[in-house]
């Protein structure tokens, strides 16, 4: 059963483009373009988005025609030759490289000597790198992959922070046609290997270690122990982050077998002539892996062709990135939101690396970042938004906002509260949007687009080239009521396949078993009448009162208003006696106390702000939510062990950020089990 939304009235209006935006912004000059080229009426962003979803050929031809990207066969091949989800066949006859898509801005006038990166350190210390010297740190490394064996195939993996040798990596393995997969150094040495020894790298790039609030993270037993169960290696290139001086080969600890250790700065260090191996358009260009909290991590592999396309239109029409913007997430290497950096590499902005603490100075140091960079764009997930909301700091204070254009919100729903605070305490005209993707595409199915305005609450809608319904069980699209996120039409940035599933079993099983040839995310979400989406949380994570769906987010939202909630989360807990459970587990500010007043006052807010069905049969405090890698919480994992009984096998302590926490679920779930 699924349950409508209130939508027959229209949320307030946060943002909306000037005259001169709209008629300037990179997405009315590709629809005025797209208007001549094919001769169509495109004259406002709906017209744009039909266009894209119903004429599929002609808008994914005009992708590559209008930015001109650099390749072979683009003109003479067939823009799908067989469109039937999954395996869509994208160019057939088209070849390229991502890499030398990004590093054709080194040739510009404008930019060769513009900085393409500014790395920057918790101190607020900058190191510049220009688009010339970027393309020649590229050549100079990849000619050192070459010459350790690296060809077009071979895997390249990474253990780094998100650092310049990061990005410089990632481009130099694509040069060659390599393929390039990253982790944090965060990640225990297990966890890494789990995700990349399947892959049998043939490079490993990694690091000594790093900064993080204050504290040097030496990482040289990390690698090698990672090194140690990594017998595919032929050599590891070392970046000597925290002891610069000292030779790469004495970053020793236990035994790596015996290969060769090179610096990352040596490996770069020999002048030589960029070269770039076009390969097809379906060709891998990376792997990214799920979270692995409940099972080993599935490799995602895309494409050259897929992310060259995608990013563009993802970056350049919806983001509006070009040269002379400056774009800045402080990502997590495990989370794709990373990846997001060399997309707006391949628009041709700069972009800001940053691996320190989001608290270096205080709870509110991005933004210390943003002025002192001059950012345009900042990307960051909605939670930190809300810290920074709920601390009561003062962003503007000492700071110049004036460049910040628009912030990009992800990872979960934005709060209602928080997106006005936005508004109200960072910047009265930025362009606040929530985006909904993921690391399956690389990119974003839900999202902004800079030629409507942003309502309250909502997702300005579709991103272009995705066919987003939402469905119910039976697989009829809804509007105005919860049902699952479908995709109709195929996207290039699906991904071409799953490392090790030759048969294809598993990624079908991911997203094609509902509906035959309709990609079901597992996201429930709420389309309205004018196109607009709300996206209310992960299906298998929707609370279910007496057959209604509830997201998780509504609750959330709604206890934005409890200022002693630091954080919290929800569960819906079918349990063994056939009886169904919600309890809500709150971390409390400072000095608050969950008594019965605070606890009257949670239900009390919860049926005012959401309704009778949203009250917790349960609420109980905890010491802190358990979270992934990459910030999101551990709903589902944990809901199966408080469902089925407590388990080692059931989570991956090593893909959670915060394994303490976890283990106080687990004690939990066993004692309420005993009881």
């Amino acid at each position: 059963m699924s349950t409508s939304i209130d939508t027959s009235h229209d949320a307030p209006v946060t943002w909306s483009p000037t005259e001169q935006q709209l008629e300037n912004c990179q997405m009315s000059r590709f629809a005025r373009w797209s208007e001549q080229r094919f001769e169509r009426t495109l004259p406002d962003f709906r017209a744009l988005w039909d266009w894209s979803v119903t004429q599929t050929d002609e808008f994914w031809r005009a992708i590559p025609e209008y930015f001109d990207v650099l390749g072979d066969g683009f003109d003479e091949s067939p823009v799908l030759v067989d469109d039937s989800m999954p395996f869509a066949t994208w160019f057939p006859d088209a070849r390229l490289n991502f890499a030398e898509n990004v590093l054709r801005h080194a040739a510009n006038p404008a930019l060769r000597h513009h900085e393409a990166i500014v790395d920057v350190r918790e101190d607020g210390s900058q190191t510049p790198v220009t688009w010339s010297e970027l393309e020649a740190r590229v050549a100079s490394l990849a000619q050192t992959f070459r010459e350790l064996g690296v060809e077009p195939g071979d895997r390249v993996a990474a253990v780094l922070p998100n650092i310049p040798e990061a990005i410089i990596g990632l481009l130099a393995a694509a040069s060659i046609g390599a393929v390039w997969t990253i982790n944090s150094p965060d990640l225990s040495a297990e966890a890494s290997v789990r995700r990349v020894e399947q892959l049998e790298p043939k490079v490993l790039v990694t690091c000594d270690g790093y900064v993080f609030n204050g504290k040097e993270q030496e990482r040289r037993t990390h690698t090698a122990e990672i090194e140690t169960n990594l017998p595919s290696l032929v050599a590891t290139v070392l970046v000597r982050t925290l002891q610069p001086s000292r030779a790469a080969g004495e970053m020793h600890g236990p035994s790596h077998g015996g290969r060769p250790r090179i610096a990352f700065d040596e490996a770069e260090c020999t002048p030589t002539a960029a070269q770039y191996e076009r390969v097809p358009f379906s060709a891998p260009l990376w792997i990214l892996f799920s979270s692995g909290t409940t099972g080993e991590p599935k490799g995602i592999v895309h494409g050259h062709g897929g992310m060259t396309l995608d990013g563009l239109k993802g970056i350049a029409l919806h983001q509006d990135m070009g040269p002379g913007d400056v774009y800045y997430v402080a990502a997590n290497t495990s989370w794709m939101v990373w990846n997001t950096l060399v997309h707006n590499l391949l628009a041709g902005a700069s972009v800001v690396t940053y691996a320190g603490s989001p608290k270096a100075t205080d709870k509110d140091h991005h933004f210390q970042i943003i002025s002192d960079l001059k950012v345009t764009q900042f990307a960051t997930g909605a939670a930190y938004l809300t810290m920074v909301e709920k601390s009561g700091l003062d962003p503007q204070r000492g700071r110049d906002l004036s460049t910040l254009r628009s912030i990009l919100s992800t990872g979960s729903p934005l709060p209602s509260s928080t997106w006005l605070w936005v508004h109200a305490a960072i910047k009265q005209d930025v362009h606040l949007g929530s985006d909904s993707g993921g690391t399956d595409i690389c990119g974003g199915f839900l999202g902004s687009n800079p030629m409507e305005p942003v309502h309250l609450g909502y997702l300005q809608g579709p991103l272009l080239g995705v066919a987003a319904e939402a469905h119910n069980e039976n697989g009829k699209p809804l509007v105005g009521e919860v049902g699952e996120m479908a995709v109709t039409r195929p996207l290039p940035s699906m991904p071409l396949f799953f490392w090790g599933d030759e048969s294809g079993k598993r990624y079908r099983s991911s997203y094609f078993t509902a509906q035959p040839g309709i990609w079901m995310h597992g996201d429930w979400i709420t389309r309205t009448a004018e196109g607009r989406y709300v996206v209310h949380g992960r299906a298998d994570a929707t609370l279910n009162r007496q057959g209604v769906r509830i997201g998780p987010s509504d609750i959330y939202d709604a206890l934005q208003a409890v200022k002693e909630i630091e954080d919290c989360m929800v569960l819906g807990v079918e349990e063994e006696n056939g009886g169904y459970w919600m309890p809500l587990f709150v971390v409390l500010a400072e000095d608050a106390v969950l008594d019965d007043a605070l606890r009257d006052r949670i239900r009390d807010t919860l049926r005012n702000r959401a309704s009778a069905r949203h009250v917790p049969d349960e609420i109980i405090e905890a010491p802190e939510i358990p979270v992934t890698q990459t910030m999101k919480r551990l709903e589902v994992p944990l809901k199966r062990m408080f469902s089925w009984g407590p388990s080692d096998n059931l989570i991956n302590r090593d893909s959670v950020k915060n394994p303490k926490a976890l283990d106080w679920f687990r004690n939990f779930a066993q004692s309420r089990r005993r009881g």
